[in-house]
């Protein structure tokens, strides 16, 4: 198995390249690893996996119910949902069925209620309900008022995105994928039924190419000569409400969805945070990843409506992801076989849910365009850290700590974070190569304080084992 960060590239050609670590791109690299007579390499500008749109979305497991039906998306949703709850129970990725509400707070949203429901069917999700406005404050207390009914979706779930990303990433690497890590693609040609890719660290050469670019995937498009879509990055800002507020939320609470998207919603997380967010702005700058006054303001002003408790709770923390909107109702996956080239573009907030089947898909694709994959083998699961609050963590597992005390000793004591587990994660198969690597493996200064406690503590943890 092979992570690197810096040095050359091999000279050997590969059978495949990924262009993009996160969630999609290392499901997709994941899936090829069940090939071993492949040779595969995942290439990633930044420093770490899923850095980009995969670490900074809403974290729902979605069940489809209003995806646009017959699409693309529809299926590969429907069917991601049922792979990753597999998996994720396989791997120990925290998940939590919560159930979702779309609450109508007008006539005209009510009135929209049933056709989403008809919409629910069609995509073959068949157990959503109408419900009125006593059964809704029944399962919602601290909902503010007004609201006239809402449709139940008993099947949506909370998810950790971070450890879904790492664990098919850390499983493609124990099955012989390169991992190519601070590995910017400048430049990309083809050459004698080969693609190079010309990074800031050499060349690569691979006889297919998937572009699993994310943000960047219309950019690597038009370096392969074609110009199939535009990729317009739209900005969630999002605030992340202390987990004293927990209580005051039971599902996730959504609006009736619009154009723009599924809307403002105010939802839990497995790491027992509440979320209220996000907005949605198209923007022209692709690394525009900072919050603004007007968001945090316009986010603050929806939440008051939707749960006017949650704006008397701490805040925690605010972010902003950037999702690729291409102005096109469905995902832009397509193969290109007279180039050997599959690109996988406008994954949207649904990519987390989707990634096990657009990784089969992809496969069936590559296949299709040329690519004999040769025989498949099972993989060897992985065990992921728990980083959810509603599963036993660590610190509160007497049969860890008299194996290991390490596992008792608190270093971040806002999220529980013991020296056991950042040592795990800093002597993992893809160890972090920062601190906010670090924070996504283990959850330290990610609580209340954001490390002004613990900060230098989990500082000096990981330069001791970085040296």
């Amino acid at each position: 198995m092979t992570v690197t960060a810096q040095g050359p590239l091999p000279e050997r050609p590969y059978d495949v390249a990924i262009v993009g670590a996160g969630v999609v791109g290392c499901a997709i690299a994941r899936a090829l690893a069940r090939h071993p007579g492949l040779r595969v390499a995942l290439v990633e500008a930044q420093d770490d996996v899923g850095q980009g749109t995969s670490k900074a979305n809403t974290a729902i497991l979605h069940t489809g119910f209003d995806a646009v039906p017959g699409s693309l998306e529809a299926r590969l949703v429907r069917e991601g949902a049922r792979m990753l709850a597999a998996y994720a129970t396989e791997s120990g990725i925290p998940v939590e069925p919560v159930g979702a509400l779309l609450v109508a707070w007008d006539a005209d949203q009510l009135a929209r209620l049933p056709r989403l429901a008809e919409k629910a069917e069609r995509n073959a999700y068949r157990d959503t309900r109408i419900v009125g406005p006593d059964e809704l404050y029944t399962r919602e207390p601290h909902l503010g008022p007004g609201a006239l009914g809402a449709l139940h979706v008993p099947g949506e779930s909370i998810v950790c995105p971070w450890t879904t990303t790492l664990a098919y990433a850390t499983q493609a690497v124990r099955h012989g994928v390169d991992l190519h890590l601070g590995c910017r693609v400048t430049r990309a040609s083809r050459q004698d039924g080969e693609h190079l890719l010309h990074t800031d660290r050499g060349t690569l050469r691979a006889r297919f190419l998937v572009n699993a670019a994310g943000l960047h995937a219309d950019t690597l498009d038009r370096l392969l000569g074609r110009q199939d879509f535009t990729v317009t990055p739209r900005r969630g800002q999002l605030i992340v409400f202390d987990k004293l507020a927990r209580p005051l939320v039971r599902h996730i609470l959504l609006p009736v969805p619009t154009a723009l998207g599924k809307g403002v919603l105010v939802a839990p997380t497995v790491y027992g945070n509440v979320l209220l967010g996000p907005t949605a702005e198209d923007l022209d700058d692709k690394r525009a990843t900072g919050s603004t006054a007007e968001g945090l303001s316009a986010l603050r002003e929806q939440g008051r409506r939707i749960l006017p408790e949650l704006l008397d709770e701490e805040v925690t923390a605010v972010y902003a992801g950037l999702r690729a909107a291409t102005g096109h109702e469905d995902y832009r996956i397509a193969a290109h076989r007279e180039n050997s080239y599959v690109t996988v573009g406008g994954i949207r907030s649904t990519g987390l849910t989707a990634s096990l089947a657009i990784a089969a898909h992809v496969v069936e694709l590559l296949a299709d365009a040329g690519l004999d994959p040769g025989p498949a083998r099972d993989l060897e699961p992985v065990r992921m850290p728990n980083l959810g609050e509603a599963f036993p963590r660590p610190h509160q597992r007497a049969d860890l700590i008299a194996a290991d005390p390490e596992y008792g000793t608190l270093v971040c004591h806002c999220e529980r974070v013991s020296r056991g587990e950042i040592r795990d994660a800093l002597a993992s198969t893809i160890p972090p190569r920062g601190l906010d690597g670090l924070r996504r493996r283990t959850r330290a200064r990610a609580g209340r304080c954001q490390g002004f406690y613990c900060g230098a503590a989990v500082r000096a943890l990981f330069e001791e084992a970085t040296r």
